[in-house]
């Protein structure tokens, strides 16, 4: 049986990993990324605050690492979102969202996490 080809990068235009992991990983005509947060590409620190621009900022980042593949948001075939408070932020995370996906909608799951100083974290699942 042959081994699969797979594939790990990073991209110069994301933050730079917290810990121990790749940006993405292409396996099976798939990209997996990592669970993005809010932080800038540049200072690799979280400036903004609030839902909204945090959201701006992780799909932002998140467009880097599709991109450094030739990939666009258009491929995007599962969202998984985990949201610090999701009671509180879930409908101003999604008005967010709509500004950087349309109909039809990827799917989705959208969870309530315990994250580390960020109000939200997304990764994606990509067709290539």
């Amino acid at each position: 049986m042959a081994k699969p080809h797979i594939e790990h990068f990073f991209s110069k235009e994301a933050p730079n990993p917290g810990g121990a992991y790749s940006h993405g990983v292409i396996a099976n005509g798939f990209l997996y990324t990592c669970g993005m947060g809010p932080a800038d590409p540049v200072t690799n620190k979280v400036e903004v605050e609030g839902i909204e621009e945090q959201t701006r900022q992780v799909l932002k980042n998140l467009q880097a690492i599709l991109a450094e593949n030739g990939a666009t948001l258009d491929q995007v075939v599962k969202v998984t979102t985990h949201l610090q408070h999701v009671n509180r932020d879930f409908a101003a995370y999604n008005k967010v969202y709509q500004e950087f996906f349309t109909a039809p909608f990827p799917v989705r799951t959208t969870v309530g996490s315990d994250l580390a100083n960020i109000l939200v974290e997304i990764d994606f699942v990509v067709a290539l």
